[in-house]
């Protein structure tokens, strides 16, 4: 055989060669996804929100980090998603539960996407998380489920140093400041005012007054015994509601400390309700936690049908509460010690105006009489 003629056989056995390798690579993979196809989930995660730009991820903006980003990386790199799903997260139906703002954390955020169910899936993904982000748990679930809109209520909690419930007027001394029995029983007689649905424009910057979806619904809300921490006394408030709005747990809160200290007057909350601008304090973003997120309605229709799980995290309870103590709670105390949020927040409760926004609306509602 001529020399061309051998050339042209072993450059067609080499193709015949790559062709056979691609194809036994390509089924290689279709076996791994036909052994682990793609399922619709919920993940319990973890997270301190500190030095985060929030929860949700912003494509095209690197500068600002959020959870979100470390959490697509990671199911990549796990194998969990293909990559084209990280850069448009659609294509795994992903949702999450609460869109935490910057610096927020949580112990029980639920997010639900379609994923290959390999083996060893948590400890895969968390492999490839930082430390202070934790998946805690997961379930199957139905797959139409969407985690934000059959989520029925959310439960925040928010840690702070008593001393920011001193009056205006006492000097105080952070770390020797104790909350005494009276001024606990005000800051829950306030904090009951906001039970109930009520018209919360002015404690979210994105709402009118005249706009529907202002009005939300508190089912609890109270503050906890206190308890003193590295020196400092600290109490948790707890609020459960359907849903929030940016910035309204911060204004919830910011308005009550400054009716406790004096600077606005308790009728306030109640004019607040009214079509009026009020001018409402936001307390800083440190101390709130999104601590759980509930599913009463899912879990009474699916919860029991032989098919799926309640999502229920009681197994999972010991591992939030070390988590809780190891990433969150450690975060809010050294970074109120070091950076004084709440003390230079504290400080300029004096530069908001209540009276003027109170003795205006007073005024239109004696014209309107």
């Amino acid at each position: 055989k001529s020399s061309s003629e051998v050339a042209e056989r072993l450059e067609e056995n080499g193709h015949q060669n790559k062709r056979l390798k691609r194809d036994a690579d390509e089924e290689d993979v279709e076996d791994q996804n036909k052994k682990s196809p793609k399922r619709k989930i919920v993940l319990l995660m973890a997270y301190s929100g500190k030095g985060y730009h929030g929860m949700q991820r912003n494509v095209g903006s690197s500068q600002f980090k959020t959870i979100e980003d470390d959490l697509v990386s990671a199911l990549v790199q796990s194998g969990c998603i293909p990559e084209n799903h990280g850069e448009d997260m659609k294509k795994m139906s992903f949702q999450r539960c609460a869109r935490t703002d910057k610096g927020v954390s949580a112990a029980g955020q639920i997010v639900s996407l379609k994923v290959r169910l390999i083996d060893d899936i948590l400890e895969k993904i968390n492999n490839h998380l930082p430390s202070h982000i934790r998946i805690l748990g997961l379930k199957r679930v139905t797959g139409g489920f969407n985690s934000k809109n059959k989520c029925d209520a959310r439960t925040y909690s928010y840690m702070l140093p008593t001393f920011a419930f001193a009056r205006k007027d006492h000097d105080v001394q952070e770390e020797v400041y104790r909350l005494d029995k009276e001024t606990l029983e005000k800051v829950n007689k306030l904090l009951a005012c906001y039970k109930g649905t009520h018209n919360f424009h002015n404690f979210t910057s994105q709402k009118g007054p005249k706009d529907p979806s202002a009005k939300r619904y508190i089912m609890e809300i109270y503050c906890g015994e206190p308890f003193v921490r590295e020196n400092i006394e600290f109490a948790v408030i707890k609020v459960k509601g359907q849903s929030f709005m940016m910035h309204q747990i911060r204004k919830m809160i910011g308005l009550v400390i400054a009716i406790v200290k004096g600077y606005a007057a308790e009728s306030i909350i109640e004019l607040s309700w009214g079509e009026e601008k009020v001018d409402v304090p936001k307390a800083p973003g440190l101390g709130l936690v999104l601590e759980r997120v509930h599913f009463e309605k899912y879990n009474r229709r699916f919860g029991n049908d032989g098919l799926h799980e309640p999502l229920e995290w009681t197994e999972e309870e010991e591992k939030i509460a070390v988590f809780k103590e190891q990433y969150i709670y450690p975060t809010i105390i050294n970074t109120e010690r070091e950076e004084k949020s709440m003390v230079n927040w504290l400080n300029t409760l004096s530069i908001h105006d209540f009276n003027s926004s109170v003795v205006g609306m007073q005024a239109n509602h004696k014209n309107l009489k």
